[in-house]
């Protein structure tokens, strides 16, 4: 397998770009970025559809300067995206591979999460060209790298959803549950939760218990004693943003659940793959900008099997291994911001 940290300058003629898994705004950027730098450098490239599966299939496109004009603005990805089962079989390994040889690429950039590497990784067992990770997900779960493409955006997005939702949530004195994604981090949740000033944020970084049957009850009977609280004392609106896959059926089943043991109305609302969508803020296009040209010129380094990552506002690189070990959680400082928020409004509410 190759190295990791090679600096030895390599002639490089062709590369190959793909986006995959989840879509998140800033993807074009990064694509526009590559095209341009490539360019730059005199190598061709080629762009594969849906993700690893036009790899495995052979679906590809050249990519010229033209191609990617008027796309740093869109969101999506105009390569289009998805996921591939198939990239953990070695059949489709083998595929992958195969179709790499043929198209004489000389290395690949993978711009996705952490399963679009471990499957950049699982290629490298087949194929000795150079590997490049770019991450983009809106998750924000890669290690190393202090943002991920397209979190920003996702973050903007919710949050503006959210300011409408307290609107109506003053007009009528309503509590609101709002489910937001992330998977299984906190990062959306957290950062939404407190820009939003949420009353309540639920999410795996605050809420962990062995059992959940016993967790989720104590949850339920403080929720309803802090929202009654609140209540008594003219609290107009409540919002509690919840991240997804940390209750059990999510937050229409907490919403039934206060209301059978409290007779407390809430409504529920998933905002779900709106996140995803959307022009790529001003963050994630110079984000996606940076990553895209530092992919290109690693590559012309001689590095493989890196993640092009931001680290302190400079453009670094990470092991794809170390990528994917999922060690880097929300900041110590945001969850406590929010737990002295709730703590004092309760101190004032009593």
């Amino acid at each position: 397998m190759p190295t990791s940290n090679t600096n030895k300058i390599k002639t490089v003629k062709r590369i190959a770009i793909l986006t995959s898994g989840g879509d998140a705004p800033g993807m074009n950027a990064a694509i526009r970025a590559i095209v341009i730098a490539a360019q730059h450098y005199q190598i061709a490239v080629m762009g594969f559809y849906a993700g690893f599966n036009g790899l495995i299939d052979d679906m590809s496109v050249p990519l010229g300067v033209k191609d990617v004009a008027n796309i740093i603005q869109k969101g999506g990805t105009i390569l289009k995206s998805a996921r591939c089962p198939a990239m953990k079989t070695p059949l489709g390994i083998a595929q992958a591979a195969s179709t790499l040889l043929k198209e004489k690429i000389d290395a690949l950039i993978v711009i996705g999460g952490d399963g679009s590497f471990a499957g950049s990784i699982a290629l490298q067992q087949e194929w000795s060209g150079q590997v490049i990770g770019i991450p983009a997900t809106i998750d924000n779960d890669i290690d190393g790298s202090d943002f991920t493409i397209g979190f920003s955006t996702a973050i903007n997005t919710a949050i503006e959803a959210i300011d409408k939702i307290r609107d109506t949530a003053e007009a009528f004195e309503r509590i609101f549950i709002v489910e937001l994604m992330g998977r299984h981090s906190g990062h959306i949740t957290f950062n939404v939760g407190i820009a939003c000033a949420a009353e309540q944020v639920i999410s795996f970084e605050n809420f962990a218990n062995n059992n959940q049957t016993k967790g989720e009850q104590e949850k339920l009977l403080t929720l309803a004693q802090e929202i009654k609280l609140a209540q008594a004392n003219r609290h107009a609106s409540y919002i509690i943003v919840i991240a997804e896959n940390v209750w059990r059926g999510g937050a229409s089943v907490l919403a039934q659940q206060l209301q059978a043991i409290a007779h407390i109305d809430c409504t529920a609302c998933i905002l779900g793959h709106i996140q995803r969508g959307g022009s790529p803020v001003a963050k994630d296009r110079i984000l996606a900008t940076k990553l895209g040209v530092g992919a290109v010129q690693a590559i012309i380094a001689g590095k493989s099997n890196v993640m092009i990552a931001e680290q302190n506002n400079t453009v670094a690189t990470v092991a794809l291994q170390t990528a994917i070990m999922h060690q880097q959680g929300v900041s110590e400082s945001l969850i406590q911001a929010q737990e002295n928020i709730l703590a004092l409004t309760a101190q004032r509410l009593c």
